[in-house]
């Protein structure tokens, strides 16, 4: 590609053949490349008349470049992927071969016991069994617990409990001190989070997960010491004494408090010992175990509003990994005291499903996230690095567990209910909440805010999936909300007009969902809501403003077995800074018979149901109506509230009456979802709108009539439906209605990558808003052309996506999509060669 052609002229054609390009010239192409890889051909113009140096190159040779040079690009990163696969491969192909011959061992084991079982029971000397023949992991599966020698708090006597605490860890771990069981849904594989496994007949609650993670073992060790990070019931973890040991170990003696996660039950704390070490073989072992009386070590006494939770010999084995990274098992052993809470909540206390998801799996997930970042450092979410988005989630589940909790040495005091205790609420007026939120600012003028209020509550839920549920409230937030409320909470913290990305004065009253940020595993979402066209005072009433509000969802996976799910907001100001004050409000929905929950077909009201249910759905419906009579979950609701002291009776009652309207809302569509009340007719699409399956026909079928071709580029048809088609489709295709002011009522995944925006959202983007000045006067000069004849073409442009930001495509065409009636239904775009400026 250096060489220059027989003419003499650099970049021209050798023979009609191809383009030699001078070094020059590929230095300049590879600028453009990484400033936009997918030019439209109104770009390649303006390049070529920009660069001079490109100036006797043809464009569609331009053309012809750009695409080698993607296809390339491609290449390269599809060979760097099966090379990563590859290690990964390898890596899980140990750790399943080292699982296999622990499931050996345990195998072994059992034969072992039945047959000694038999003997004794054959010669009648059961009751007299001699146990000194069997091993430490044998007389831990019969739960006898072992003659600890004398203890104390001396450096020796808790090296002693320390080296125990090791044993016994590793047993667990690499052992078969505990019979492990695979956790329902999880199954191993090479794009899977890891191996993960239940106890099964054991004291306690007990999780195990072994995985890979592309992080050194002391930053991996570093990151699950730093256990309130990624462990969101993690109140606190205070350091009271560190000890060196002669092996080069540490030992320290830990006080953990964990956030209660309704307000129906106690909060927990822990006295524990974690002893940190490196094995013989170079593996980094931190192991952790609860102090008790019995074991004569030092003691901690009891701490007001904290029932006292024990932490059997758990902890994390991490060995490097050949290529780098690190091969990781965790085991998570407690016992939760679970005589503790009522006797509806004590499913919550006995399931090891609902320990592996809440610690074992975060902490897993914590280290796959990290060690993405760390491979792919790239800012994302408006500017935003993934730190500063992990913090900004972190601050919203804390701050919702705070309000939850309510502890008195944060500044929370009850006040007095109003003959119901239907509703708690609770008022702070502590300097350090408020300095914490920074109410410094309201609408410019000084805040007179000087205490947060917090109105909570929690109901039981039966035959409804807490997934669906929560998919409802988040989509749906009209059902339930106030906008008054919403302008309320948003005063506190608003400091000027909104100039966040995207943002438009007015609307429709509407919600826009606005994508921020995801896990890898996409369990759980960041995003930006914004509220169209609410009042914040009297004079906004002439021109409402926006009102944006930070959401964080979770546990949105029916499928996922044990998961609890949340979705918690606060409102933003304007300059949405990483520190930005944060009120947080919201649910959180647990199941309680996590270990019956039946998965169930997607119950949502958008067309990307249809995608993954396709024709079983039916089927997969019936099923679960057979399981939901056992479904039973608790909500717990948690609304904050900043106000001046002389308002709280005022804001109290507001606050108690809000509340009680949102679990009025709650029951009325849980009512509806539920399986049992047949199908949810109250919560259907209006009518006349098409199902997705039908939809997709009526397009495709349209664009035929109209083009006179076929618009699926697929050959397997057969085997895969019309709309999966469509979805996948590498073009942006959008339908808008029929009305005045013409909205999106659909686009499949390249036209919702395009305009930034999900399916929900869409509805509520107007066609006007994606265009800029030039697109909006030649879509109002074709718009009549194509009501006539049925179809139309537009000239390559620039659009905008819902959050502002600029996208060329090369042509647009537009055509008619008539119904069964041939009666025209929509209007259907699509973008062809679209790219991000």
């Amino acid at each position: 590609m250096a060489m220059s052609c027989k003419d003499g002229k650099p970049g021209s054609l050798d023979n009609g053949k191809y383009v030699r390009y001078t070094p020059e010239q590929v230095d300049a192409l590879e600028r453009l490349y990484y400033e936009c890889p997918k030019p439209s051909s109104i770009r390649r113009q303006q390049l070529i008349r920009e660069c001079p140096i490109l100036s006797n190159i043809e464009p569609k040779q331009i053309k012809v470049w750009f695409q080698n040079r993607r296809c390339r690009e491609k290449q390269r990163k599809e060979s760097s992927r099966l090379q990563a696969v590859n290690r990964k491969l390898t890596a899980m192909n140990k750790l399943l071969m080292e699982e296999n011959d622990r499931l050996q061992k345990q195998v072994s084991q059992l034969v072992y016991e039945n047959g000694y079982f038999r003997q004794h029971t054959q010669n009648g000397t059961l009751a007299t069994k001699d146990r000194s023949c069997e091993s430490v992991v044998t007389s831990g599966q019969h739960h006898v617990t072992p003659q600890h020698p004398p203890r104390d708090a001396s450096p020796a006597g808790l090296l002693s409990i320390a080296e125990e605490t090791l044993a016994e860890f590793l047993s667990k771990a690499t052992g078969t001190a505990v019979e492990w069981v695979q956790m329902p849904g999880m199954k191993p594989g090479p794009d899977s989070i890891g191996i993960i496994a239940i106890s099964h007949s054991c004291p306690g609650v007990a999780a195990r997960a072994c995985g890979l993670v592309g992080l050194e073992p002391t930053r991996v060790a570093e990151l699950l010491k730093d256990r309130p990070s990624w462990f969101r019931d993690c109140r606190a973890v205070d350091v009271l004494n560190v000890l060196p040991t002669a092996n080069g170990g540490t030992i320290e003696l830990l006080y953990m408090q964990l956030y209660a996660p309704t307000t129906l039950a106690p909060a927990r704390d822990f006295w524990l010992l974690r002893y940190t070490s490196v094995l013989e073989d170079g593996s980094l072992v931190v192991c952790e175990r609860s102090l008790k009386n019995t074991q004569n070590g030092p003691s901690m006494p009891a701490v007001q509003h904290f029932v006292r939770a024990e932490m059997l010999p758990s902890g994390y084995l991490i060995r490097p990994c050949e290529g780098g990274g690190s091969i990781i098992h965790i085991v998570d052993h407690m016992d939760l005291e679970p005589w503790s809470v009522p006797e509806v909540l004590r499913p919550l206390y006995e399931s090891s499903t609902v320990l592996a998801q809440k610690t074992t799996m975060a902490a897993l997930r914590q280290l796959r996230q990290i060690a993405q970042e760390v491979s792919q450092p790239n800012v994302t979410g408006w500017g935003r690095r993934p730190a500063a988005l992990r913090a900004l989630s972190q601050r919203l589940s804390r701050g919702f567990n705070e309000a939850l909790n309510g502890f008195t040495d944060e500044g929370w005091s009850i006040m007095a209910n109003d003959g119901m205790d239907d509703v708690t609420i609770l008022v702070n007026s502590s300097p350090d909440k408020l300095m914490g939120l920074n109410l410094s600012f309201a609408n410019g003028f000084p805040s007179v805010s000087n205490a947060v209020l917090c109105a909570r509550a929690s109901m039981l839920l039966q035959n409804v999936p807490p997934a669906v549920l929560l998919c409802f409230l988040r989509e749906h937030r009209s059902e339930w909300a106030d906008s008054s409320i919403d302008a309320y909470s948003a005063a506190a913290v608003k400091v000027g007009p909104c100039n966040l990305p995207g943002s438009r004065v007015g609307g429709f009253g509407g919600q826009v969902i606005l994508p921020l940020a995801h896990t890898i595993e996409h369990e759980e979402f960041l995003e930006v809501i914004k509220l169209e066209g609410i009042a914040h005072s009297p004079e906004d009433a002439i021109m409402p403003r926006d009102v944006f509000l930070l959401q964080l969802c979770s546990g949105m996976d029916e499928n996922a077995v044990g998961t609890c799910s949340e979705l918690i907001f606060a409102p933003i100001d304007a300059s949405f800074a990483d520190d930005a004050p944060l009120l947080p409000s919201g649910f959180r929905i647990i199941p309680l018979d996590s270990g019956k929950e039946a998965s169930s077909p997607n119950r949502t009201l958008d067309l990307a149901s249809a995608l993954e249910i396709g024709p079983a759905g039916n089927k997969a419906s019936n099923d679960f109506s057979g399981n939901s009579g056992c479904m039973r979950s608790v909500m717990t609701i948690a609304f904050e509230f900043a106000f001046e002291s002389h308002m709280q009776e005022h804001v109290a009652s507001m606050a108690r009456q809000y509340v009680r309207s949102i679990i009025s809302s709650v029951q009325r569509v849980a009512l509806a979802l539920s399986p049992t009340h047949g199908s949810h007719a109250g919560l259907r699409t209006p009518l006349g709108t098409p199902e997705a399956e039908t939809l997709a026909r009526w397009i495709c079928q349209s664009h035929r009539l109209y083009m006179g071709v076929e618009l699926p580029k697929s050959s397997s048809e057969g085997s895969e439906s019309i709309l999966k088609t469509l979805w996948h489709h590498s073009d942006a295709i959008m339908c808008c209605s029929l009305k005045a002011l013409p909205v999106f009522t659909f686009a499949n995944q390249a036209g919702l990558d395009m305009l930034e925006t999900t399916l929900v959202a869409l509805q509520d983007i107007t066609l006007e808003k994606i265009f800029d000045d030039h697109g909006r006067k030649t879509l109002c000069t074709e718009f009549p052309q194509i009501m006539q004849q049925g179809f139309g073409c537009l000239q390559g442009g620039i659009c905008l996506s819902s959050m502002g930001r600029p996208v060329s495509y090369e042509r647009a065409v537009a055509w008619k999509v008539l119904n069964e009636e041939e009666n025209a239904h929509c209007i259907c775009f699509m973008f062809i060669n679209w790219s991000f400026v």
